[in-house]
């Protein structure tokens, strides 16, 4: 991409003296003609470089801007390069690697990212994780629409999408665009999605960006009251926070916190064993009790 390439040679730039065309061209794999469009851009982008002719010549940044107005410091390339390793942790390509080293070229000085943190945005799914996202984004960049089952709690269903963003919130990733089916802009998560394909052109449309505050895609339908037994602090401290539930004199949790639907609370609260026990709302103590019967009539033969 040509904005990565145009980094990689400011950042050269910014860290050798000087530096001639064809070794640029061969550094980026292009030719010198486009090296020579890129000297140009950086320098209509306000960086002023110096292009010396001769045996001894070559391209190079301006004394005092390189003193006075260094581009990357050592906590810049740092941050920038432990993000490139987050993007090259669901790539199946070289090409962040090949980024890092282009930016980390002539800096020997300085580290390869921050090693202090550690990101891999695939986590458990990278095998079936990793092809998903490099198959969408290929989609998105040459506008293309996507087929795919979806599974959802409500059933399976056949989609057809005009995919605009790809992104990585809650822990997981999920992809926005235009459903066909529903007419509407709509948020799908990668890790339910099977037999994506690649499917005809589309036109792009304006494609707002999705509230993704999760008040709005998780609404609080009802606010749940539950006695959790103390073994089980670890859990809400993990999963809800330690501002999630108050201790009581007796050493049990009195947990408080709003849920989006009936099906998510009591999963939850059964997931507890004998550990937990649900106070309010009072009516799904009934649906605890119907749930508790039935997995008991699955065990008695």
């Amino acid at each position: 991409m040509k904005i990565d390439r145009m980094i990689g040679i400011l950042s050269i730039l910014l860290q050798q003296e000087k530096v001639t065309a064809p070794y640029l061209a061969e550094k980026f794999e292009v030719s010198r003609r486009t090296i020579s469009r890129d000297i140009e851009a950086l320098c209509m982008a306000g960086i002023p470089l110096v292009t010396t002719p001769g045996p001894k010549g070559g391209i190079s940044v301006m004394e005092g801007y390189k003193i006075d107005r260094t581009l990357l410091s050592t906590s810049d390339l740092s941050a920038i390069l432990a993000g490139l390793k987050s993007l090259h942790s669901i790539s199946s390509t070289n090409r962040y690697v090949q980024l890092m080293e282009k930016l980390s070229s002539g800096a020997s000085d300085r580290p390869p990212g921050d090693q202090h943190i550690q990101i891999d945005l695939a986590s458990w799914s990278k095998t079936s994780l990793t092809p998903k996202i490099e198959q969408i984004h290929t989609a998105i960049l040459s506008s293309k629409k996507i087929s795919f089952t979806y599974h959802a709690p409500k059933g399976d269903s056949a989609r057809l999408v005009e995919p605009y963003n790809l992104f990585f919130q809650w822990s997981s990733w999920y992809i926005w665009g235009w459903c066909t089916t529903r007419q509407d802009f709509r948020l799908f998560k990668l890790n339910r999605m099977t037999n994506l394909k690649i499917d005809g052109s589309f036109e792009k449309r304006p494609a707002p960006l999705p509230e993704l505050s999760a008040d709005r895609v998780f609404p609080k339908q009802y606010q749940v009251k539950a006695k959790i037994q103390p073994a089980y602090k670890w859990r809400l401290i993990e999963e809800f926070g330690p501002e999630s539930f108050t201790e009581q004199p007796d050493g049990n949790l009195l947990f408080s916190f709003g849920f989006t639907d009936k099906t998510s609370i009591v999963c939850w609260i059964a997931s507890f064993g004998e550990g937990a026990e649900l106070l309010e709302p009072a009516e799904l103590r009934k649906d605890m009790l119907a749930y508790a019967e039935n997995i008991r009539k699955k065990y008695i033969r």
